[in-house]
């Protein structure tokens, strides 16, 4: 790499850093009251080796009491001291590290729900989910630790630096043997950190996806014994990660073993200009002096090999930042409607509406023209892949159009607010989303959380959900487990549609709300649903025909394209691909029934 591009890398390194080091600055006077007790540690240490020289030359030769009294008076205010430092500069720097790995983790999560959908559908939720329990750990350390060994051990340097000077500068000159070697070191050193960390910055991603996909999917795994196949894979991630922390290890390693090897020449330096008959002749050089360079030498050892391995703590850390940092700066779902709307009235309209997803060879929508009247029930038909759910899913903004536009009342959708514009939506999909909390909670979720009880219980009847949530431990207090895996799939069906009760919002999104349930089940939740759509604007996907036949208007699609048009009467006779879909399905409910 040239010189400039390692003066641009060291500014986005000193960028990043600064910028991290604002979340510790938050904690200012903390960190001041953690940076004095640093220092006290190390000028504790750097005292202590300044007192050898007097206690060889004086307390040994010539025994005087009133000398030993005081030099172990020193000893031990020295050691508490230290003490005191190093308790305030540990829990200072650990209080100020659980801060910043909670901003960082709010931050972040806060980013995951304001970024747009495209976002997620690039990644596995095992990288996303990783960002928040690993990487941010990494950022911490950098920002808490690392300034920790900095200012600690820099400050012990220092002043056994002094001390080495003020006893024989001319001894001191041997540590120049040192300088080239450890700038070598520092500069080899800081590279591989910085790439190794990045490739396991991203591998623990893929650990995270690997162990969320066999959790996630436990029941298909074992029903098709596909236990090897996981493990293998789970083992081929985590291996990587482990040769690649092998290799940080080694790198840190050949630093340590750099740093002793050069220090072990300056030793000998050190020696052997101090046993030169000149300098012994002269007197110039005492046993004392010799041994408070001796033990500052020493002493620098230590704090010079943390100081090298402290940067494979500060690339961990600013590779991980600038990854926080990348999903901080992802500009969140474009809001620039100014339009603040109240209540729809609900009539939809798309109009030449085209949409293709990044990387596809055919539009997902196509063209599209279609007028859904407020109030009316539009059922929408077609294979798996025709664009139905990209249709729905352009209502809410969760995608935006490539060309054309959405109308709702006469207003193009990106005029209105997105806030206000999702206040008129209510979802009810196949696969339903409830949260580890009440069954109460999960009905009035999110700005439906002031409902009173009232309310609550009236939704729950109207969605036919009362009948089940009695027979709860705690009634409508109970709590549901994650993902509600405590209810059945129809009982959780029904909650989801007494949340959509409750929110009494003009628009309704009903997406395979029925499928894949038992008769009864089904039968209820139809009850509830023809109860929910009465006097709204009502999109419904349905691979179920026998479920949309009393619709409004069945629009069939194809490939992102309208091709079929009308009522479930006018479509029969019509004896188009709607007839031959409902009389494919009606046959095959026949046959099943037989």
């Amino acid at each position: 790499m040239s010189k400039t591009g390692h003066r641009s890398d060291f500014r986005t390194i000193l960028k990043t850093y600064r910028r991290l080091l604002t979340y510790s600055g938050t904690y200012w006077l903390v960190g001041v009251l953690a940076m004095l007790g640093m220092l006290i540690d190390a000028g504790g240490l750097t005292a202590f080796s300044a007192m050898i020289k007097s206690m060889v030359n004086d307390l040994f030769p010539r025994p005087d009491i009133s000398l030993l009294h005081w030099m172990l008076g020193g000893i031990l205010t020295i050691a508490i001291l230290r003490g005191i430092g190093s308790y305030a500069s540990d829990f200072g720097m650990a209080y100020i590290s659980r801060h910043v790995v909670q901003a960082m983790r709010k931050n972040v999560f806060d980013a995951y729900l304001r970024l747009p959908n495209e976002f997620f559908a690039k990644e596995a939720s095992g990288h996303q989910i990783s960002r928040i329990a690993y990487t941010c750990e990494q950022v911490a350390q950098a920002s808490t630790n690392a300034v920790k060994v900095l200012i600690t051990d820099g400050a012990t340097v220092l002043g056994m630096l002094g001390v080495m000077l003020w006893n024989s500068a001319y001894l001191t000159l041997a540590l120049l043997v040192m300088l080239p070697t450890l700038a070598l070191v520092v500069t080899v050193i800081s590279r591989r950190y910085r790439r190794y960390s990045k490739r396991i910055q991203g591998n623990m991603g893929n650990v995270a996806s690997s162990v969320s996909e066999a959790i996630g999917g436990r029941r298909e795994i074992r029903i098709y014994g596909g236990q090897g196949k996981e493990s293998e894979r789970f083992d081929r991630v985590s291996q990587l990660t482990a040769r690649l922390e092998l290799k940080i290890a080694s790198t840190g390693a050949i630093s340590s073993a750099g740093m002793q090897m050069t220090a072990a020449i300056a030793l000998a330096a050190i020696i052997l200009l101090a046993t030169r008959p000149a300098m012994l002749a002269g007197g110039h050089m005492t046993s004392g002096t010799f041994m408070a360079v001796l033990m500052a030498m020493a002493g620098l050892l230590a704090p010079l090999k943390r100081l090298a391995g402290v940067q494979s703590t500060i690339q961990s850390g600013v590779v991980a930042a600038d990854e926080l940092f990348q999903i901080m700066d992802t500009p969140a779902e474009p809001d620039q409607g100014r339009h603040e709307l109240r209540r729809a009235e609900g009539e939809i309209v798309f109009r030449h509406v085209g949409l293709t997803y990044p990387g596809a060879d055919h539009p997902a929508i196509d063209n599209l023209d279609l007028i859904c009247p407020r109030g009316k029930v539009t059922a929408l038909v077609g294979r798996s892949g025709s664009g139905k759910s990209t249709l729905v899913s352009l209502l809410p903004r969760f995608s935006v159009p490539d060309h054309g536009q959405v109308l709702l009342d006469g207003v193009p959708l990106e005029e209105y607010t997105l806030s206000s514009l999702r206040r008129q939506i209510a979802w009810v999909g196949q696969h339903v989303m409830l949260f580890d909390d009440t069954v109460a909670a999960n009905i009035a979720y999110g700005e439906l959380a002031s409902a009173s009880e009232e309310r609550i219980v009236a939704a729950a009847e109207a969605a036919n959900a009362m009948e089940f949530i009695r027979d709860l431990p705690l009634g409508l207090q109970t709590p549901i487990g994650e993902g509600g895996h405590l209810l059945s799939g129809g009982q959780r069906q029904r909650i989801a549609i007494a949340r959509a009760i409750l929110k009494d919002a003009p628009i309704l999104i009903l997406d395979e709300a029925t499928s894949a349930l038992d008769t009864e089940s089904e039968r209820l939740i139809q009850q509830a649903l023809q109860r929910l759509i009465k006097d709204r604007t009502t999109l419904v996907i349905a691979h179920r025909l026998s479920t949309i036949e009393g619709a409004d208007q069945i629009v069939v699609m194809e490939q992102g394209r309208v091709i079929e048009q009308g009522t479930h009467g006018q479509l029969m006779r019509q004896d188009g691909r709607y007839a031959t879909l409902y009389q494919m399905q009606f046959s095959e409910q026949a046959a099943g029934d037989d």
